[in-house]
C-alpha cells in the first residue's frame, strides 16, 4: 500500500475499530515525531506509544468518533476527527481535531495534532 490516501484511511479505519495501538505498532516509524499545536515535540516510536496507552487508558468509554474529511498531498495526509468520549475525572467531552501526517516508506515519520 503506497498511496499515502488509502494509508490515511487504513490507519483511521484501524482507530474507529478499536485497533489504534495495533495501527500505531504497525504504521509508524521507529523514530517517529509527535507533536500538540505548538507543544514540544516527542520523538520516538517507543516513547509515543507509552503516550498513547496513557490516552487510551484515561478513557473511561468510547461515545462514538468519525472521520469528517480526510486528504493528502504528497507524502502528507489530513484527517478532521470528531470524538465523544468520557475521561476519568473530567466526564464527557467532544474532542475536535485535526491530524496532519507525514510519511515516508508507507510509516508515519511525523504526526502533529491541531486542536482547541
Amino acid at each position: 500500500m503506497s498511496n499515502i490516501l488509502e494509508l490515511d484511511k487504513k490507519l483511521n479505519d484501524a482507530v474507529l475499530s478499536g485497533k489504534a495501538l495495533e495501527a500505531f505498532d504497525e504504521m509508524y516509524d521507529d523514530d517517529v515525531i509527535m507533536q500538540e499545536n505548538s507543544d514540544p515535540e516527542f520523538r520516538g516510536k517507543a516513547f509515543n506509544r507509552k503516550r498513547e496507552e496513557d490516552f487510551f487508558a484515561s478513557v473511561e468509554a468510547w461515545h462514538g468518533g468519525k472521520v469528517l474529511a480526510h486528504a493528502a498531498n504528497g507524502d502528507v495526509s489530513f484527517s478532521e476527527w470528531e470524538m465523544e468520549v468520557s475521561l476519568k475525572g473530567v466526564g464527557r467531552i467532544t474532542m475536535a481535531q485535526v491530524a496532519v501526517r507525514r510519511w515516508k516508506n508507507g510509516k508515519i515519520v511525523h504526526e502533529r495534532f491541531y486542536h482547541k
